[in-house]
């Protein structure tokens, strides 16, 4: 399931903006997000200090979001104008200049990263910093494809945190589109199928699901240092759950969240990530653990799939909230004959 808010160009969802909304079959929040200067690192108290505690799952979606959008839950709302701060930390820690040989780096150390983008009083580490391959499909090679700093993961380490939220949470934030690379994946406008299931074994589907095909070239093309987007997360993901996860231990969540094109990346992401932990179904030592919540937190996405591929995502327990601007364009762009929005929705 999924949420999307909309409202006017200011910089975070407003309370007056956030509040209004119909109730739709999903969550589609519309609310005033637009990211900042992608280099303004000015520093940002606190988002909130409400307490969360066990209302944590329902925020995340396990309910689809019932009874929180329409009006928006005070909680909700917090929560979203929180993540919304990890995406533009993603923003400020981007190198955007063209003729530096910096240009496309990640600006800050990964220890101090979230303090210097403007964050110092999350209760979140960083982890890791991610590197996204791009350019034209035909360069196969992944010396040929320049790879650009996209994004990272952060895990909630502080205890009052944890206990605020409920549980203990990673992000896995990406920013939008910076570079020439990047800008022609995002014209390769067909779609592409995506690798067949484990649990889709031997079971046909009216419609096979597809996904656009620049975006899942981000996610999946290999970088010459660094891999692939989606083996960085993957194993990042996979090393937290391991070391942090387990009898006795806080619960755990996985919130993905961008913007732009790094909500396109959050959706595949946050579907690649539950799609893993249905083939695995146990940890490292092959004990069987409680896999994480995973939630899409998408600011301002494009269409990314089909009906085919928004089963696929629901059926692995993915929950997306769309939050979108009433007026953006890149909202509504279909990928040619397949690609639909999908979730709740507060407007």
């Amino acid at each position: 399931m999924a949420a999307s808010i909309s409202g006017s160009r200011t910089c975070y969802p407003t309370s007056a903006a956030l509040a209004r909304g119909n109730r739709r079959r999903c969550a589609t929040i519309r609310s005033s997000y637009a990211p900042c200067s992608p280099a303004s690192s000015k520093p940002s108290k606190k988002t909130t200090s409400l307490r969360i505690g066990r209302k944590w799952a329902e925020l995340q979606g396990a309910r689809d979001w019932d009874g929180l959008l329409s009006p928006l839950d005070g909680a909700l709302r917090g929560e979203l104008v929180r993540y919304g701060e990890f995406v533009r930390a993603a923003y400020a820690s981007f190198d955007f200049d063209g003729g530096a040989p910096s240009y496309g780096s990640c600006r800050f150390p990964t220890a101090s990263l979230l303090r210097r983008a403007g964050l110092p009083e999350t209760g979140y580490r960083v982890t890791r910093i991610l590197h996204a391959a791009s350019g034209p499909a035909w360069l196969t090679s992944p010396s040929s494809c320049r790879s650009s700093y996209i994004g990272y993961v952060a895990v909630c380490d502080d205890e009052a945190e944890i206990e605020r939220l409920g549980r203990r949470d990673v992000v896995v934030a990406f920013r939008g589109t910076a570079t020439r690379g990047e800008w022609v994946d995002n014209l390769q406008s067909t779609l592409t199928r995506l690798p067949a299931a484990a649990e889709d074994a031997g079971v046909e589907e009216e419609e096979e699901a597809m996904v656009e095909s620049g975006f899942w070239r981000l996610l999946t093309a290999p970088g010459e240092a660094h891999g692939s987007l989606q083996e960085q997360v993957r194993g990042e993901v996979e090393r937290i759950v391991r070391e942090y996860g387990g009898e006795g231990a806080p619960p755990l969540s996985v919130t993905v969240t961008g913007h732009s094109l790094g909500a396109a990346l959050a959706v595949l992401t946050a579907y690649d990530i539950t799609s893993k932990q249905q083939q695995q179904g146990s940890n490292g030592d092959g004990v069987a653990a409680a896999a994480p919540m995973v939630t899409a937190v998408s600011f301002g996405g494009p269409r990314v799939g089909n009906a085919a591929f928004r089963r696929r995502l629901e059926a692995g327990g993915g929950k997306v909230l769309r939050v979108v601007n009433a007026n953006d364009i890149v909202t509504k762009v279909a990928i040619r004959t397949a690609s639909q929005q999908f979730g709740c929705a507060v407007a």
